[in-house]
């Protein structure tokens, strides 16, 4: 990339001055009018060398310009003694040039090839139903395990799913009481609701609740087997029609059933080292680490979510042993995470050390909040289906086939949910507003796509006049253009910070700059000499708008 060249010279030509740089910071300006990139490097180094940071500048510029490069077009001095860079036109041509023969490659790279990554997300636990914080842990995990991919690692998705602990006992106990059978997910989430509430105001439903969860464990009850075995395969079934929906396939799947008695074996193995017992129970001493006390089995005997959590690090490892492992949650559990990665650190300090943890914020809609025990639940679906509802309303009056209506209602009403969670950086709750994440303007993902749509009807209309795209080895320069040679740079970002959003924020810079161009450009004119360039441009802009919805998970239609 053109930022890794200029890294180069800079370092060269403050070498050159006897100055040794390891490192160059290299930003874009945000005024364009500024040069496409700037260095504060002769602010850096200026003290080291005793002089003036701007009179540093110009010797630094003077020695660039010795090692003159056709993509660079001049070097200015600014202010106290920064450095902006002006790119050419010739290198501009080439970076369209660029993205029209990679494709649905540009922006790809292998800065970690070879590397091993598993991404856990979503985590829905069977007996409960997908609610819209799931669907929040599996847009940012999607989209994540797609950023990664696209820097050249080999990525494999999991998801973890509690199918045995109190919650189940819960939702098993309700399903005794209605005496039915589990025929659709509504009915297990009421059974569990019911359960919940008996469990916290009455005292032997309570002891009910704990004894079923027991025979859980040992399989020892032939109807409790029974409904927990149908209502696990409901619940799983059910998952697998909402991750078709948001285009999830997962690789792997991890049970706590699994996860449970591997992890408390662990924990009893390292009580003394690293746990201790306490009342019946075996605890991890957190205050010691500058933390908190944790309960990793309890009075029970049974293993916690804590137990599990830790013996999963290892069954990961063993399926697929990872260079990385990304776990994204809900921030609810971001303490409890430092607990649980500090007795890795002790346990498994290898898997510890290779662990990242993405937490997110709660995703609300204006009514509020939701809570599974009490039954107010949103779910996924609800929301997919009253957004892909107001699509329908949107689109109602276009001359287009009912299957395309169809299948652009799902497009659009999927991308709208998830943009609105990928626009920020997570760890903040959304309110997600229905008008203005539907908008076909401003900052929504419909946005995004009707601009993709844009490019592809410029290019319909360009082949009906026999105007193909034309790469000149120089093109004019314009705003457009100017940001859309950046889409590496902005994955790459992405991938080192786990940072969606930085996507989601440029896409939304360059739909504008396009639209902007669009709407002052006279793009397909046979009679111009120039409009095969700007069907070039228009086609290179549509394959970078594509690129980025897709590494976030979202469609990008030709109509809209």
């Amino acid at each position: 990339m053109i930022r890794g060249l200029l890294e180069n010279e800079i370092k060269k030509s403050l070498a050159a001055l006897g100055v040794e740089a390891e490192t160059v910071n290299l930003e874009h300006p945000t005024d364009l009018t500024h040069g496409d990139y700037a260095t504060n490097v002769a602010l850096a180094y200026a003290k080291k060398t005793g002089q003036n940071p701007r009179d540093l500048a110009l010797k630094i510029a003077e020695e660039l310009s010795r090692q003159s490069h056709e993509y660079v077009e001049k070097v200015e001095i600014a202010g106290p003694g920064f450095i902006n860079f002006f790119l050419s036109s010739k290198f501009f041509a080439k970076s369209v040039r660029e993205i029209l023969e990679k494709g649905d490659k540009y922006g790809h790279s292998i800065h970690v090839s070879g590397s091993k990554t598993i991404v856990e997300y979503t985590d829905p636990n069977p007996f409960k139903e997908f609610h819209i914080g799931h669907l929040m842990s599996n847009t940012i995990g999607e989209a994540v395990s797609r950023i990664i991919e696209a820097g050249g690692a080999e990525v494999k998705r999991a998801c973890y799913q509690g199918d045995v602990g109190a919650h189940v006992a819960m939702a098993v106990w309700g399903l005794l009481k209605e005496g039915g059978e589990p025929s659709v997910i509504s009915v297990l989430a009421k059974a569990y609701a019911a359960g919940a509430r008996a469990y916290k105001t009455d005292e032997s439903a309570k002891a009910e609740i704990t004894e079923i969860n027991k025979k859980i464990y040992d399989r020892s009850d032939e109807r409790i087997n029974q409904l927990y075995d149908q209502g696990r395969k409901l619940s799983l079934d059910y998952f697998e029609t909402i991750y078709q929906r948001l285009g999830t396939k997962f690789d792997y799947y991890f049970f706590e059933s699994i996860a449970g008695p591997f992890g408390a074996e662990v924990v009893k193995s390292n009580v003394g080292p690293v746990f201790t017992q306490s009342d019946g129970a075996v605890v991890f001493r957190g205050e010691d680490y500058g933390l908190h006390t944790r309960v990793f089995i309890n009075s029970q005997g049974l293993p916690t979510y804590e137990a599990k959590e830790l013996g999963l690090s290892k069954v990961k490892h063993d399926t697929y042993p990872y260079d990385l492992s990304i776990v994204v949650t809900g921030n609810e559990v971001n303490e409890y995470f430092k607990v649980l990665l500090k007795t890795m650190e002790l346990v498994f300090p290898e898997l510890a050390a290779k662990t990242r943890h993405v937490s997110h914020g709660m995703l609300r809609l204006p009514t509020g909040k939701m809570s599974s025990r009490t039954g107010d639940v949103i779910t996924a679906e609800s929301l997919l289906t009253e957004v892909e509802g107001l699509v329908r309303k949107k689109i109602s009056d276009r001359d287009l086939p009912a299957q395309e209506k169809d299948e652009i209602a799902r497009a659009v009403s999927v991308g709208a949910i998830k943009y609105s969670i990928l626009k920020q950086a997570a760890g903040r709750d959304i309110i997600f507003d229905f008008e203005k994440s539907l908008s076909f303007e401003g900052d929504s993902g419909p946005y995004l796509q009707y601009a993709h749509t844009r490019t592809a009807s410029i290019l319909v209309k360009a082949r009906e006049a026999g105007i193909g795209p034309k790469v000149p080895i120089e093109t004019e320069k314009n705003e457009v253009i100017r940001l859309a040679y950046r889409f590496p740079e902005v994955i790459e970002e992405a991938g080192k910070d786990l940072s969606p959003h930085v996507i989601a924020t440029y896409l939304i810079q360059l739909a504008a700059a396009f639209s902007g161009w669009y709407a002052e450009t006279k793009i397909v004119d046979p009679a111009n000499p120039a409009s095969a360039e700007r069907v070039a441009l228009a086609a290179a802009v549509g394959q970078v708008l594509k690129n980025g919805l897709g590494l976030l998970g979202i469609a990008a239609p030709n109509k809209m």
